[in-house]
This record gives C-alpha cells, sequence and structure tokens, in this order.
C-alpha cells in the first residue's frame, strides 16, 4: 500500500490550552486518517504529559518568556525547519498568523496551503488575513460572515469554503431522544463565554435579568467563563440589584460545563457586531453545544450565529443590543416548556449534523483535494478507510 500523504498543521492554539481553535486543531489532528499528520505549535503549561497521553505527532515551539509578538516569530521559524525535515505534501494553517510560515513552506517546497480563518483575528490583521487568503491554495471560514470577512479585507478572490466547527455529541436518552437532562431547583438560563469581550453580551444580560425576574421570580443566571471584564459585569449586577439571581462560576471543567447545559433551560449569549475592526462571534461553538444536549439558545441576529443559530428551529434570534427583547425572550422559553423543548430538539439533530466526526471528514476531503495529482495515490477514499477500520 503506497504511504499516505504527508500533512503539516500549524498552529498557535493547540491543547492542553483551552480554546475553539484549540479544540478545532486537536479533532483535526486526531481526526484525519488520510494523511500522515503532524502538528506544530507553541508550548504551553501541561504540553509534557497531554501529548504523551494523545496519539498525535506533535511538535512544540518553546518560547520561554518572550513577548507575543516573539512568540509568533519564533513559531513561524520553526515551522520552515520543520516543512524541510517533515517535507509535507499539504500545509494546513490553522490561524492567519501562520500564514507567512505557510506561504514560506509553499515557496520552498512547491506545497499547497490551506487556510483556516475565524473572525477576530481578521479584523484585528484585515491586511494579514488578506495576505494569508491570497498566499493559500483554499481557506476554510467557519461561517458565510466569516467568508465575508475575508473577502472585505481584501481577499475578494480568494477561494473560501464555508465548514463549520463541530461539536461533541453525548449519547442520547432512549426515552426521548435528547441527553438526559438533571434536576435543577430554580428556573435557570446558563451563559458559556469568556468575559474578556464586551461583544459576548453579559452586560447586556444583567440589564435583561430585571425584567427575566419580574416575570419568573425564582430565576437564575449561570455565568461560566472568565475574564477580566468579570468584576465590571459583577458590580453592574450589584448596580442593578440582580447579583443575587446570578452565580459567577469562573473557568470549570468541561464535565461541570456538561452538568449545567443538561441542567439549564436554556443558553443566553446575544452576541453584538462590536466597534472598530473587531468582527465578534465568527460561529458560536457554545450554541452547538447547548443543542448538543437538547436545549435552545437565545442569540444575536447579527454575525457568525445567524450560520449557528437557525431562528425558530434551534433557538431564537434577538436584537442584541435591546436588553427588553433579549429578557422577554430567556422568559419566553423558561414560562414555555412545549416551545423549549421544540426548539431544544431542533437544537439537538443540528448539533447530529455537524458533529465532529462530520466536519473532519468535510476538511479532509477539502484537504485531498488540494494534493498534486501525484501525491494522491497514497490517500484512501471512504471505502478504503471503513476497511481499515475493520481489519484493524
Amino acid at each position: 500500500m503506497a504511504a499516505r500523504p504527508r500533512l503539516l498543521i500549524l498552529t498557535p492554539d493547540y491543547p492542553p490550552a483551552p480554546g475553539g481553535i484549540q479544540l478545532l486543531s486537536e479533532r483535526l489532528a486526531e481526526g484525519i486518517e488520510r494523511f500522515q499528520t503532524r502538528v506544530l505549535t507553541l508550548a504551553s503549561t501541561g504540553a509534557a504529559d497531554y501529548d504523551h497521553n494523545h496519539a498525535s505527532a506533535v511538535r512544540r515551539v518553546g518560547a520561554g518568556a518572550l513577548p507575543h509578538a516573539g512568540r509568533l516569530a519564533l513559531l513561524n521559524a520553526a515551522a520552515v525547519r520543520e516543512a524541510l525535515r517533515f517535507r509535507p505534501q499539504l500545509t494546513l494553517s490553522m490561524h492567519i498568523v501562520a500564514s507567512p510560515a505557510a506561504a514560506a513552506v509553499k515557496r520552498a517546497l512547491g506545497v499547497p496551503v490551506v487556510q483556516y480563518f475565524y473572525a477576530d483575528e481578521i479584523g484585528a490583521r484585515p491586511a494579514l488575513a488578506a495576505f494569508a487568503a491570497r498566499a493559500a491554495n483554499a481557506g476554510v471560514a467557519i461561517s458565510g460572515y466569516t467568508a465575508d470577512l475575508v473577502r472585505a479585507a481584501g481577499a475578494k478572490h480568494a477561494s473560501i469554503t464555508i465548514i463549520p466547527a463541530g461539536v461533541d455529541v453525548p449519547a442520547a436518552s432512549s426515552l426521548q431522544g435528547d441527553p438526559a437532562p438533571e434536576p435543577v431547583e430554580r428556573p435557570t438560563f446558563l451563559t458559556v463565554a469568556r468575559i474578556q469581550e464586551r461583544y459576548k453580551g453579559h452586560d447586556v444580560l444583567v440589564r435583561a435579568l430585571a425584567l427575566v425576574r419580574a416575570k419568573v421570580a425564582e430565576v437564575q443566571w449561570i455565568v461560566i467563563g472568565d475574564g477580566s471584564l468579570r468584576p465590571a459585569i459583577e458590580a453592574l449586577a450589584r448596580s442593578y440589584g440582580v447579583a443575587d439571581s446570578i452565580s459567577f462560576l469562573g473557568s470549570v471543567s468541561d464535565e461541570l460545563r456538561d452538568s449545567w447545559l443538561r441542567r439549564a433551560q436554556l443558553l443566553a449569549m446575544p452576541s453584538r457586531l462590536p466597534g472598530g475592526r473587531y468582527a465578534g462571534e465568527g460561529f458560536g461553538i457554545a450554541f452547538l453545544e447547548a443543542g448538543a444536549h437538547g436545549k435552545p439558545v437565545v442569540a444575536g441576529n447579527v454575525g457568525g450565529a445567524l450560520d449557528a443559530v437557525i431562528d425558530g428551529t434551534t433557538g431564537l434570534l434577538v436584537d442584541p443590543l435591546d436588553e427588553l427583547a433579549v429578557g422577554e425572550t430567556i422568559a419566553t422559553l423558561l414560562l414555555d416548556s412545549e416551545l423549549a423543548r421544540r426548539l431544544g430538539a431542533g437544537g439537538r439533530r443540528r448539533a447530529e449534523e455537524l458533529a465532529w466526526p462530520r466536519i473532519v471528514e468535510r476538511v479532509e476531503s477539502l484537504l485531498v483535494e488540494q494534493l498534486a495529482p501525484g501525491a494522491r495515490t497514497g490517500v484512501a477514499g471512504h471505502e478504503d478507510r471503513d476497511a481499515r477500520r475493520s481489519i484493524a
């Protein structure tokens, strides 16, 4: 059997560091089977133990106490050296900050490049985003909104394929077809997001909570996530007199997050478009995670949420700047259990459509398309891959 073609994945973000890009990079590195894959990423706390317990071939760049820009420069330099050793037939750049190295590898070895795009990084570095798109043979945008941002940055003719982020789908209850819920004493809605960017909508939710409490007296808001804006949000809650209805849990384990997703009636994250050059929500993996647990969502009617949430099917879209509309929508879902159940079931179906194995297969197929014809001889198709699994 011919050897599988070699794929080099370049990413500054990889577990055990938390985050959406980290998770996406890991799922691709561990799920892609039609390539021999190697990951080059930055060193992080706990990385040695993590790599020891995972099968992916990962090379770490130790950057010590260098500032962020220095760490990225070191990653790009190391990526070129790694490519000369590994001799990939394809490079997958998971962030535009790795695009200079991907472009250099393309020039040095004549191998194609696939570039990922999200949202915030495009607004923060529009010139680099345009360069990354032009240098790549193909781009992957996590939403239609993200693809529009890439084109608006100056890469109007770039080849962009929209492939959303994936989600882990828990086993379904044999009775309902949804994950088994856990009991909760009070009507509960949940937010899962870093309290680092104002556009996530924590401030609007604080103001909306007063209206929700007027209709659902015992309501509680569970806030998972941490960040530099948390003290300001806590102070805002005290000023509005709703602090006793809020529990700030900070950063928690995936297990505790999933426990609250099973217990809460809904997830609310009314992300908005921030001012200036920054782009906001590229997609919103938290919406899919809620759907995977059979829970409806309340989301802003802008940005990547328009791809992540199907209004009236998996959740409800509202004006993210209107705290009255946000509060009214949350209260409606807390009081109308049949509507919440129907939207939650729609969210579950949507999550199953975007489960990680399906997303990995879509990305893998795109990668195969970019290979030079001679490099495709070692790529097994679906039937061959299934045969390998059955033999193993």
